[in-house]
């Protein structure tokens, strides 16, 4: 078996939809995975806040460096992930097709 991380890329508009569709979408991927636990799958994941609530660390020539907002300015950003346990790239791919948004799929590095 592999695992892999999906991470769940938008652009946060959904957010400025109806109350409806979040509550559809919210449904959508509620249903998405909770048939993964059911198959034993999906071995965990959580939902990210909004990009706005992001600081980031990070090393500038040396010395650490704190700002607010995501590491990089980008339209798109991780919106969450899941990690899942699957025999191949090709399971992995099935089930981020299935996933109601885009789905960035990585394998995790094993030492």
């Amino acid at each position: 078996m592999a695992t892999y991380v999906l991470m769940f890329v938008n652009d946060e508009s959904f957010r400025d939809r109806s109350k409806d569709e979040v509550a559809e979408v919210y449904a959508d991927i509620t249903r998405w995975s909770e048939d993964l636990e059911r198959k034993g799958v999906l071995k965990g994941g959580v939902e990210l806040q909004p990009t706005r609530t992001a600081t980031t660390v990070r090393r500038v020539n040396g010395t650490m460096r704190v700002s607010d907002g995501p590491f990089v300015e980008s339209k798109e950003h991780v919106g969450g992930f899941a990690m899942i346990e699957v025999p191949d790239l090709d399971e992995a791919i099935r089930i981020a097709k299935a996933f109601p948004g885009g789905v960035e799929v990585r394998p995790i590095v094993v030492h």
